[in-house]
């Protein structure tokens, strides 16, 4: 069952803040940051509020890569189906929102992601869709669209392997499939081709650095 706060949105409005990412001016999201509650957030704290660990409140480089290279690209998505995997805090959806898609559907399985996509959206003026269904559960090449994007999922050994396979069955579609990676542990550039590499400032405590080069890749069919 999916763990969620009793108001789902007065939580995320009342433990984050409205932030600018380093790499999206653009936009503003709700973010965690050092004067928020969530930023100190610990494992008790999280069971207490009856969420999951809150990776939807960062703005993880992956995602800012791609939004970046898609606001800078718009003719990549405008006019088509969009569907971002994994989308967290959604940023990527609204960068393809933003550029004129004619439909973004940002999809994640935790519930409140999803509520924080849309309260980002929402709080950009933009449309954006939502859906918790586990897509690599599915068929290859599901669902139907044009674009896919997705960023940072590379992050545990299974994850990446079905997540690049599930990528990989919408690029011998002959769709185009993004992927953005600051060199996660599990990534591998077999079978991708650079599309943009970006310096993007991250905090310390997230990534143990303060810059992490991230790179824009287009997936291909095989590796």
């Amino acid at each position: 069952m999916p763990r969620l706060p009793a108001d789902p949105q007065g939580f995320i409005r009342t433990n984050t803040a409205l932030e600018a990412p380093a790499m999206v001016p653009e936009f503003k999201l709700w973010l965690a940051s050092e004067y928020v509650p969530i930023w100190q957030a610990t494992e008790a704290w999280l069971d207490e509020q009856n969420i999951d660990p809150p990776y939807w409140a960062f703005c993880w480089p992956g995602g800012q890569a791609v939004a970046r290279y898609l606001l800078d690209n718009p003719q990549l998505v405008a006019g088509k189906r969009v569907v971002d995997f994994a989308a967290g805090s959604g940023v990527s959806s609204m960068a393809a929102a933003k550029a004129g898609a004619a439909s973004v559907i940002a999809n994640d399985i935790d519930e409140l992601s999803l509520i924080a996509a849309r309260l980002n959206a929402e709080a950009n003026g933009l449309a954006v869709d939502t859906s918790s269904t586990d897509w690599l559960a599915g068929p290859d090449g599901d669902p139907e669209t044009d674009v896919v994007i997705a960023g940072d999922v590379c992050y545990e050994r299974e994850m990446s392997v079905r997540a690049l396979a599930w990528l990989r069955s919408h690029a011998a579609r002959g769709r185009l499939v993004l992927l953005g990676d600051p060199g996660r542990n599990y990534f591998s550039a077999q079978g991708l081709v650079e599309c943009a590499r970006y310096e993007i400032p991250t905090s310390l405590q997230l990534e143990n650095r303060g810059m992490r080069e991230t790179v824009v890749w287009r997936v291909l069919p095989h590796p």
